[in-house]
């Protein structure tokens, strides 16, 4: 299979965050915008490989130039996908059953989804496989401090409701679909049995920044309305609707979001 070579540049100055808001729930741009920022420090040469592209309007935000293939499970989002014409090649498939010979890909990242894979370990030794040596490999997941930054299950904690708190964090998570919330050391083991080497990582959004995305889910309910009958999670997406968004958000969004306390991690690896 020959497709077209030209890396993946993300575009230093772009207006991450307007640009998620016009399209989605609020806590759900927050987040993605903040990992969009993260990508502009580096070059993904082609071809490149999306593992859970989802409906592409990440890929669109994040980077000017297409993304050489994206692959995703589900039909539904991958049609979405072709609509935003952010890929050369969309393809159906599992990530543990990637339809490329070996060594084909030079980069590949992918963003909030590993942790939702019940067999992330096969999947990143597929990846493994259909990655060039020296590629790199970039991706975000929420980590072990995840659970631990949901408001309401420290407000439960407080009174002494141990057993309730348990239950929301359960409940959370279940609704998230995360299947894993671990922390860098698990997640180096399993880079290296895949054959990739891992060369460096941080945590970003606080607790503070969670509790926006933590509560967003219980806001954020009429927008799910509105994407069920319109297919858009916003009715008005012009720049007077979202200012004020805009504005409050900014205070997370704007000052480095790397902190040691972040319920999420970057990772930087690279294909051995």
């Amino acid at each position: 299979m020959s497709l077209p070579s030209q890396p993946a540049v993300p575009h230093p100055e772009k207006d991450y965050l307007g640009l998620h808001l016009k399209e989605l729930p609020y806590f759900r741009a927050l987040v993605r915008a903040v990992e969009a920022r993260f990508y502009r420090d580096f070059e993904l040469p082609s071809p490149t490989l999306d593992v859970g592209c989802g409906d592409g309007h990440f890929a669109t935000v994040a980077f000017d130039q297409k993304i050489t293939v994206g692959l995703d499970p589900w039909e539904a989002p991958l049609r979405e996908a072709a609509q935003r014409g952010a890929y050369q090649l969309l393809l159906q498939a599992d990530g543990a059953l990637i339809p490329f010979p070996d060594a084909y890909f030079a980069s590949a990242f992918s963003n909030s989804v590993l942790e939702h894979i019940p067999h992330v370990e096969a999947v990143l030794v597929e990846l493994g496989r259909v990655l060039k040596p020296g590629a790199l490999f970039l991706f975000c997941v929420p980590n072990h401090q995840f659970l631990d930054g949901l408001s309401v299950a420290h407000f439960l904690d407080r009174l002494g409701l141990h057993a309730l708190a348990r239950l929301y964090r359960r409940f959370f998570n279940r609704i998230s679909r995360h299947i894993h919330c671990d922390p860098p050391a698990v997640w180096e083991k399993r880079l290296e049995k895949a054959g990739f080497e891992m060369l460096d990582w941080w945590h970003y959004f606080p607790p503070s920044a969670m509790h926006v995305v933590e509560w967003g889910h219980y806001f954020g309910l009429p927008a799910l309305l509105v994407k069920k009958l319109s297919g858009r999670w916003l009715l008005v997406s012009q720049e007077w609707n979202i200012a004020w968004l805009r504005r409050w958000l900014n205070r997370y969004y704007l000052p480095d979001p790397r902190s040691k306390d972040g319920v999420y991690t970057f990772y930087v690896a690279r294909k051995r």
